[in-house]
């Protein structure tokens, strides 16, 4: 088993920085998650790794070993492809022991790894099987178990459940969980599916526009985001913003965001001085918004009057589309709460799950304050 090591990464194609300055250290056995949306180097970095691209600038270690230079069949890795890239003409077997017959290993050894892995992973029923008689989440299985066939140091995986429906998405998703928990090997994960990475990574890399953003537990991202980037992109549905300025009313801090405004907590008041009577942006996620009548106990706050645009029941929560003034915002709320379309009410903000953003240390990332 292995580390992996980006130290100070560059990758460009002529004028165009695929992935700046990556430094990133992923422990032995652990399940990282490179996420971010189309085009931020997520996909580049992994392929950086894997030799399929040579880097620009910097460094690649696998364990203590510098690989920059070393073929990508020498890197001891194993990876699994968005598309499941396997030959039409060959069994499942033969799929997946085709790797290990080009290492000359023997018979028994290939098929003790072949069987193995196809018990590990359900499909030793469709050994015998091509792979144009399998479905598409089989298939992801088959093209899974052709990479632990080959007990590689480090897996690497490129969105490989894109293609799948979405009942089988998460289906598949416990799979490699539980996957890695026996292997103990060390997985690294792209995906532009921010659920993905919740639900599986031990830490999580969120990229964008070529540059790590953060990189922290999902649970850390999730409550204590670096900037408003990472804000908005980790979590469903997404963080509101709201452009507003925090001034002081009778010893009190007001965040005023036009149409109305919210008085933060007195313990808070500290932290926030250096942003007074400056533009901020104001952060609240959908579930710490609440109609006042089904608020959690101790929530105290002033409500705030809206306007119903849409509403979506999803069984066990509606989600409110919301205007007030010159705001739209998305609640996340009780499914007994009555309102519809075109109604007039009252929401509650959670003042103790908020964060605030100052856009004059970066206007087009704003970094948390």
């Amino acid at each position: 088993m292995a580390s992996v090591t980006y130290d100070h990464v560059w990758k460009k194609y002529g004028d165009v920085v695929a992935v700046q300055d990556l430094n990133l250290a992923i422990n032995d056995k652990e399940f990282l998650v490179l996420v971010g949306p189309s085009g931020c180097g997520k996909t580049t970095a992994l392929r950086c790794l894997a030799g399929l691209e040579e880097i620009t600038e910097g460094r690649v270690l696998i364990g203590d070993q510098v690989v920059n230079d070393v073929a990508p069949k020498d890197r001891d890795i194993a990876m699994v492809f968005q598309s499941y890239a396997l030959y039409p003409h060959m069994t499942v077997y033969d799929n997946m022991a085709f790797g290990l017959k080009l290492r000359k290993m023997s018979k028994e050894d290939i098929d003790r790894r072949v069987m193995e892995s196809a018990k590990t992973l359900g499909i030793e029923g469709f050994l015998k099987r091509r792979p144009k008689e399998l479905s598409g989440g089989q298939r992801q299985r088959v093209a899974v178990g052709r990479a632990i066939v080959r007990e590689p140091k480090v897996f690497l995986f490129d969105e490989p459940l894109s293609n799948l429906d979405a009942k089988l998405r998460v289906q598949t998703r416990a799979e490699l969980t539980k996957l890695h928990q026996r292997l103990q090997t060390t997985f690294i994960y792209v995906t532009h599916d921010q659920t993905e990475a919740m639900t599986m990574a031990t830490r999580i890399a969120v990229m964008s526009k070529a540059k790590l953003q953060q990189l922290d537990t999902p649970q850390m991202l999730y409550d204590h985001p670096a900037n408003m980037f990472v804000a908005g992109f980790i979590g469903s549905p997404a963080m509101n913003f709201f452009k507003g300025k925090l001034r002081s009313d009778n010893g009190r801090y007001i965040v005023d965001l036009g149409s109305f405004a919210v008085p933060i907590p007195d313990k808070d008041k500290e932290h926030y001085q250096p942003v007074l009577d400056k533009d901020i942006i104001f952060g609240i996620r959908p579930e710490d918004i609440h109609t006042p009548e089904f608020a959690p106990p101790g929530i105290v706050a002033e409500p705030v009057d809206v306007k119903v645009d849409v509403t979506e029941l999803m069984g066990n929560e509606i989600f409110l589309y919301l205007v007030s003034g010159q705001h739209n915002f998305i609640a996340r709320v009780d499914p007994r709460t009555q309102v519809k379309f075109g109604d007039e009410t009252k929401v509650v903000f959670n003042m103790e799950n908020y964060h605030i953003f100052d856009p004059s240390l970066d206007p087009e990332n704003p970094p948390v304050v």
